[in-house]
Formats: structure tokens, sequence, C-alpha cells
């Protein structure tokens, strides 16, 4: 990394200053005597200055002024007036004191520079009449400029009331009439280039940045209706300022630049209010949080951080970028941080910690650009971000979800700099070519996600008895398929009698736009040596495209290789960024994420959430390496466009090897919707290529019949506590992907004992939990068995099946614990079967309970579960920070807090869970009523 000074750096190993060897005076006494500022300080910058400044005085030396100097360090004062030779700091550039200096290793003074230093020295060493840092003089050769030739705009901002433009060049900034674009005055005389310029929230002030590289930053405060200067601000900054950002009450400046400090000033006097180093690398932007109590810093050393304005404590650093932030600012309600950067992505933070450290999550993370993310600006009304990047595109998102706007591509130059009117539709943004210009931004639209048509018209509708067929060969390419009239069951076999060649079978059927069929193969469930693969083609033979995927960020697997069963442990990089059923793409894969990681030790469990695990888009589940490829995928809309952001886009064939909820083995089944209405080909085949006369197979056409089937487990040990309770699993087999809601009712529970009931398995889910409680009283009914029901909407129709019967309901003596659960602070109470404890929680919020145990005579730990701790909790809501070994209450404790967070998609809802315990093969606690409410406050009241 550069240094904070652009000088060569000194050694650090000496408590001593290294300047320049003793002058030798050839017989010049008639020579005027060197002056510190004109001739000796420049040697003292050139050599020393690196390593012997205020802020880094090795050797507690420094030479950045006469006084430091003359004051000398920890070996003493460094110069004797008069005498040169008995100078220390002669000495040991000479080397006659150890160890010399500068080191051998650095640069070193000529002959001319040391007789300067040991000349002035000679003469009385006089300090300067102005004794200012040596660090503020700076000569620099000039440099001829193109006559003509228009400066980059490097920053830019419009007027609160929308009727200037400011525009930052190189030393000065032009205030422009917004509709005539004439420049109205000009502020002038800054050190260099403008990075930033700001006006006051009244738009009388305007606030610049700027200043020398490697030299100085100075922030300056102008009246914006006179032009006139009115104070300067950074004289402390030792190198170029990005940012200068006045509070939302103008009352405190914050600047910050490649120097890494940051600084606060009273706008009022001018003064230091305080400083602090921010980042490890150049701090490139600020922002202050609507209510200006927080201010955000983005770095190149990968971070934005959080810092309390009051005092300047951090309060939180948010690390998750792959690259520096150029970007920070926050949403027009306080509510999240945005960055963007060098890894092409904006993010977006939810942001918490307002008066204390803590964690702010990330609530979302997009790639956006296909190059650096050089700047962000959000509208006046908070609807719109607007992005600009080294890919010289202009880009439009909708907060907070960031949903794709507007693309304005092919800009002649890069765009550094975005501002945006208070109308919150006109965009004015500069190009490093000196030029600018006016965009036009709409509001954005919700994204169009393309969903299934149901068969519900008749032009829908799939009719007609399924009908018998028998393979007729030839039918081994798409010329000649074979013709078959659907829907219709197909006895057929891959053979050819060729035992060299291949016998992919072909079959041609006709569908209407919009009908749903699926293609199902029995082969193995037969006992056939065949392994299917069912493809839809056209009549050309060329694959259909089902869905294209748009990756939106990259990732791979991290720890481990993947069989195509197991549904745990999926490591990927970077997971913090993801969210709950998010799809995974894993070459030629789709899956769904069900379960976070509980730690840097475990990866995520992908759906069912058990047992097998299921492909999305009847894609076909595989093995997979450690280090596997692997993206986040949002499906695009039939007809859309995929957004330009550097990574790939997947098209996803009707196709399929094993049917995708792994119900058949490794027999195939494929849904395929027709996108018009006409022929199409339906292709069998082996899908290693094998063939031979005992390959059979049923290939059934038919419509899709969504449906389901429910089953329940009753409790393991047959009886229930008395005082306690038992679990038992409802599960659901899932035909044609159905995929919405099914609930289940237990029907005529005797009395004394209690039931979750109703129970809802969520759309996408396969199973849920419930519970049967025995009261302290209950009596053994004369039967254990109740009756089961489950309904379901399947196509605007309430599907009602019967279930089979629940057992269980049979009284056993008190278990030796007893568990229940309260609110955060509140005391243990009874424990209630029929009155339970309430908790209310909001989509992304974390909260906190407390589980009690009784212990009657038991005196282990009680475990209550890792990841599947939380018994029917709602689909996104967990108990959290458990570790990989779970809710545990330890040997000689009672109780113990734990928490529960709700991922930020979660819906409204109202469901009861409960916690099950290890002792005596699984004991439950009584109900638990939760709360999901975007509003606690509505909701409480």
């Amino acid at each position: 990394m550069t240094p904070i000074h652009s000088f060569p750096r000194q050694s650090a190993a000496l408590p001593a200053l290294s300047v320049a060897l003793t002058f030798l005076l050839v017989g010049s006494a008639a020579m005027a005597a060197p002056g510190f500022h004109a001739d000796v300080a420049p040697i003292f910058r050139e050599y020393c200055a690196g390593c012997h400044n205020a802020d880094d005085m090795e050797g507690e030396l420094s030479v950045e002024t006469f006084a430091s100097l003359m004051k000398g360090g920890e070996s003493g004062k460094p110069v004797v007036p008069g005498r040169a030779s008995g100078s220390l700091l002669i000495k040991l550039l000479k080397g006659e004191k150890k160890p010399k200096m500068p080191p051998k290793r650095e640069a070193q003074p000529d002959g001319k520079a040391i007789a300067t230093i040991e000349a002035w020295i000679n003469a009385g060493a006089k300090g300067p009449v102005k004794d200012i840092s040596i660090l503020k003089e700076l000569t620099v050769p000039k440099i001829a400029t193109v006559k003509g030739a228009a400066r980059p705009i490097t920053a830019a901002a419009y007027s609160p009331n929308g009727k200037w433009v400011a525009l930052a060049r190189y030393r000065a900034v032009e205030l422009r009439d917004a509709k005539t674009r004439k420049v109205v005055r000009r502020f002038g005389g800054h050190p260099g280039k403008v990075n930033a310029v700001h006006f006051s929230k009244n738009g009388n002030r305007l606030i610049t940045a700027s200043g020398i590289t490697g030299h100085s930053g100075v922030a300056i405060l102008w009246d914006s209706q006179s032009g006139q200067r009115i104070r300067e601000f950074g004289a402390t900054h030792r190198d170029v300022l990005y940012d200068a950002e006045l509070s939302p009450d103008g009352k405190t400046l914050v600047t910050a630049g490649y120097d890494r400090f940051m600084r606060y000033w009273n706008v009022a006097d001018g003064n230091e209010i305080r400083s602090h180093e921010g980042h490890n690398g150049a701090i490139f932007d600020l922002a202050f949080s609507p209510d200006g109590k927080i201010v955000a810093s983005a770095s190149a050393d990968e971070t934005v951080k959080l810092w309390k304005v009051e005092n300047g404590h951090r309060l939180d650093t948010l690390n998750q970028p792959e690259g520096e932030q150029f970007a920070v600012g926050f949403t027009r309600d306080g509510s999240y941080v945005i960055a963007g950067g060098a890894d092409k992505q904006i993010r977006l933070w939810r942001l918490v910690s307002r008066d204390k450290p803590r964690i702010n999550p990330l609530f979302l993370a997009r790639f956006a650009h296909e190059d650096d993310v050089t700047a962000l600006e959000v509208s006046a009304d908070g609807r719109t971000l607007v992005s600009t990047s080294a890919d010289l595109t202009i880009k439009t998102w909708g907060l907070p979800k960031l949903v794709p706007g507007q693309i304005f591509s092919g800009q002649r130059d890069v765009v550094t700099s975005l501002t945006m009117a208070p109308d919150n539709r006109t965009l004015r943004f500069g190009r490093i070519d000196g030029s600018w210009n006016k965009l036009t931004v709409n509001p954005i639209k919700p994204i169009a996600k393309g969903k299934p048509k149901f068969a519900g018209s008749m032009r829908h509708r799939i009719t007609g008895e399924l009908q018998k067929a028998v393979e007729k060969e030839p039918n081994d390419s798409p010329d000649l398929a074979m013709k078959i009239a659907a829907p219709v069951v197909v006895t057929g076999a891959v053979h050819n009698p060729n035992p060299s060649a291949s016998d992919p079978d072909h079959y041609r059927f006709s569908a209407n736009a919009g009908q749903e069929w699926v293609m199902e193969i029995n082969a193995a469930r037969s006992k056939s040596p065949m392994d299917s693969r069912v493809e839809v083609l056209d009549l050309s033979g060329q694959p259909i495209v089902r869905t294209r995927l748009q990756a939106v960020r990259d990732t791979w697997l991290t720890f481990r290789g993947k069989d195509s069963k197991v549904v745990t442990d999926f490591r990927l990089f970077k997971w913090r960024e993801m969210s709950l059923n998010q799809l995974l793409y894993v070459n030629g894969e789709v899956v769904k994420l069900w379960h976070y990681p509980r730690g840097p030790d475990s990866g995520f469990i992908v759906y069912p959430g058990t047992g097998t695990r299921w492909g999305y888009f009847d894609t076909t589940p595989l093995a997979h390496p450690l280090g596997q490829n692997a993206y986040i995928v949002e499906p695009l809309a039939t007809g859309s466009e995929a957004l330009p952001n550097g990574l790939p886009v997947f098209p996803i064939y009707y196709a399929n090897d094993d049917e995708s909820s792994r119900q058949f083995g490794t027999d195939s089944q494929l849904t395929f919707t027709a996108p018009k209405d006409g022929d199409y080909l339906v292709k069998v085949s082996d899908v290693r290529g094998f063939q031979g006369s005992d390959f059979k197979y049923t290939l059934t056409v038919r419509a899709r019949q969504p449906d389901f089937k429910v089953t329940v487990s009753g409790v393991a040990t047959g009886a229930v506590p008395l005082g306690s309770g038992r679990e038992f699993k409802v599960s659901a087999v899932r035909m044609d992907h159905f995929s919405g809601p099914i609930n289940v009712e237990v029907k005529d529970v005797p009395e004394g004992f209690h039931v979750t009931s109703p129970m809802v398995i969520e759309a996408g889910q396969n199973f849920t939990f419930g519970s049967i409680y025995a009261a302290t009283n209950a009596v053994n009914p004369k039967t254990d068995v109740v009756k089961v029901f489950a309904n379901a909407e399947i196509r605007g129709k309430t599907v009602t099946h019967a279930v089979n019967n629940l057992k269980g309901f049979k009284s056993m003596p008190a278990p030796k614990v007893l568990a229940w659960v309260t609110a955060d602070g509140q005391l243990a109470a009874d424990i209630s079967w029929t009155k339970p404890v309430e908790l209310t929680i909001a989509p992304g919020e974390t909260i906190s309970a407390r589980v009690h145990i009784k212990r009657n005579d038991f005196k282990a730990r009680v475990g209550f579960g890792k990841h599947d701790a939380g018994r029917g909790l709602p689909h996104g809501v967990y108990v959290d920070n458990i570790g990989l070994n779970g809710l545990l209450i330890v040997e000689e404790q009672n109780d113990r807090e734990f928490f529960i967070t709700a991922d930020k998609w979660v819906p409204d809802s109202t469901s009861v869970f409960y916690l099950k315990c290890d002792p005596e093969k699984g004991l439950t606690t009584p109900p638990i009523l939760l709360k999901v409410r975007k509003n606690k406050e509505l909701a409480a009241n």
C-alpha cells in the first residue's frame, strides 16, 4: 500500500533522525546561509519525513516543523546550532555513530544536500519566520494541458430546490442553472481535483473536498448565493480528501480521504472536534444517516464502517464486500445502509446499531454491473437507487429490494458522478471526458414473474381416456417419430438389432398452448435394467427452453463434494449473502436453500430438508466435487431480457433423468407446458446410451393432476407422560408438483388430552410436527386412536383426503423432567396447555425467550434439538445462535435464554410451536403461540 506521504519510507529500527551528511564548506563564507524552508526542508521531506512526522514519530522525533526538529527525540537533541560536527544527526549520517542513517537499503542524499544541511547548522540553524509543517510545501513541475480540452467532471450535486447543478472539476466548481445549463458562478482556488461537492440541507452553503496527493487535504465551505469562501477545514489531513459531508443540521462536518483518518469539525468556528483512524485503506466516501446520528464510511480496505457522530465510536464493520468500496449511503427512511464498489455488487444492510454496537444484518447483495460500481444516488422519495459503473452503464433500481429498472448503456466515457433532482425523475451525470448530460428516470415496475397456467379453461383442459399403444420401430430419429394420441400409455423397449447403434425412441403428439402434460417412465420400478431419460423436443429434434435462470451471485462448494442424494452441509462461499428459498444452480442441477448453516463448521440444508434432495425445474440431482462453481439464480419471466451483471444466464430445457422429488428411484418424470399450439416430440433413451431387448419401459403421457397424500406417525412410545407431551410427525407426498399449503386436522380428541390442531404443512414443505399432551389427571380412553383429515386448495377447489388414524392417546407416569417456555423477562409461569405463552416477531428480527426445566431426580444435561429445534415454527423462522451442539441446558442448570429469528421475507402468520427435549425418548413443552407481524405495534393493539 502507498505510504501516507509520497516519499520513500525510512527504517523503523532506530530512535534517531535520518538526515543529510555534513556539509563541506569550500571557502564559501561569503555565500548566504541556507534557509530552513527554502533549502533544508526539501531534503527532510525527501529523505526523512516519511518516518519522522507528527503522526509517525519514530524515535519520538519529528522533522515536520522547525520546533519539533529542535526539540529532538529519545536520543537527545539532533542539532547543535553553530556546530555541525558536534550535532548528533550529522554523526549518524556520516556513520560516526551507529547505526548509519538513512539505512543503506534506503535512498541516500547526495553531497550537495549534505553540504546544504551542514552549512545551515554552522550558520546557527536559524528557524523560519513562520514555522509551518514542511509537508504543506510541495514543489512540482508544471505540466502543459491541452488548450480547449474539457476537464473531467469529478462530482455533481443538485441544489435542494432543483434550481442549480454544481459540477466539480480540477481546481474549480461550476454552479449552473439547471434549465439553461449556463454558468451562474464559479468557486475557484481549490488546490487540486475537487472530489466531492454537496449542498447544505437549506441550499445556502456548499462544501467541497479536494487536496494534493501525498501532501494535504482541504474542505472549503462556500456561500452558494454569493460565491464567497466562508471557511477552510482539513489542516491536519496529510493527503487528498475524497469526501466532506455536512450533517443534516449543518452543524458538523466530517472529512476523510487517502490518509485514512476521519476528522469531525465544528462548522461554526472551524475547530476540529475529534479525529480517529477509520480504516486500513483510503476512505472514498462518507454519508450521514437521515437523523444525523450515524456516519458511514466506505474504504479501499473492502469494508463499510458505521460511526456514532456524538463520540466517534465505531458501531459496526460491514465486512462482506469482496473489493474496494467506492460509494456508501442510506435509504431516505434510515432503515438500510447501501454500498457498492470494485466487486461489481450493490449491498443493503438493515440498520440496527443506532445507539450501541450491534451486528447490522446483510439484507440483500446483488451483482449489479459488469465492472466497478463507481457511484450511487438515492432519489428524494427514497424509492429509486441509481448506480453507475466502469462498464459504461447507468442503472436504476427499486428500493429496498433492488428491483431492476432502466439501463442506460453505451455511455461514451466512464460516468464519474450522479445527482438526482428533487422531482425524483431528472438525473444529471458527468463523465470523465468532461461532458455532462440529463436523463429521465421512470418509476420502477415490479419484476414480472412467470406463473404456470393451470388447466382451467376449455382450451387448456386435456380430455379423453388414457389409451394404450405399443412402440413401432423405426422411431430412433425425429423424422421417424411414432405418432401417438395423448393421453396414452406406450409400451416399448430401447433396443436396436445392431448392438453398436443406440436406439432413442421418439413419439409425436399434439398439444395446445398452455396445456400441462406429464411424461412418466416406468422401467426400474418394473425391474428393467434401463436408466431412463425423457425429453420434449420440437419437430426438428431441438430442445425447448423451459426457463432461463439469471445468476445473481457466484459461489462455490467450499467443503467436501456432494453425492446426488445428500441434503445437508452445502457449504458455500459467502453464504451470509444468501437467503432461504433462493435457488442454487450447480452444474446443471437446481436446488433450493431450506435452512441456514449453524456456524462456520456447517452448511446449508437444501429442500426438502430431510431424506433425498429435490431438483427444481425437473433437473436431476448429481454428484459434485469440492470447489464446484455454483450460482444463486432467479428465473426470468418469458420474453424478459437478462440483466447484464457479468454473471451467466442458464437455459433449462424440458428434460429429466431421475424424477425430481425422488419418488420413482431412477425412473424419469417430466412436466411440460406447451408454449404454443402444435406438435411436439417425446424422446425416451437410456441415460448411459445402453440398450437391449430387456430394456423395457412404459411411457405415460397424461394431463398434469396435482394432488397430495398425508400420513401421520403416532408417538414413539405409544403413550404420553402425565403433565407432559409427546411428538408426532405429519408428512405429505406431493404429486405432479402440487406445492400449496395443506391443512391437517385431528378430530374427536379424548377428554384429558390436547393436540396441536389444526396444523399446516406450508406451501412447498413436505412435513410438520404436532404434539399430544396429557393432563395430570388424564384417564386412558376406551380407544387410543383418533381420526385425521387433510385438505388443500387445488385449482380453486377444496380437496379433502382422509389420513391414517393417529395413535398414542394413552397416559403413563409423570416424567423425570418437565419443560416449558416463557417470554423473555416473564416469570416462570405454571404449565398451561390451553393458554399458551404468546411471542410476537417481525420479519428480519431476532427475539429472545427462555426455556425452563423442572428436574425430578434427573441430573443430566437436557438437549432441545439442533437445527430442528422449535418444532412447528413457520418456515423461515428458526431457533438461532445455537452452534453445532444445539440448544442445551447443562448439568446443574434449570433454564437458559434462547433466540428466535424470522427471515426478512416471512409473511404475517399465527402459528403454534413447541420445544422437544431428549429425556425419556422425547418430551414436549406446552405450546407457544407465535405471531409474525410486519408492524408489531399494530399487532399489540
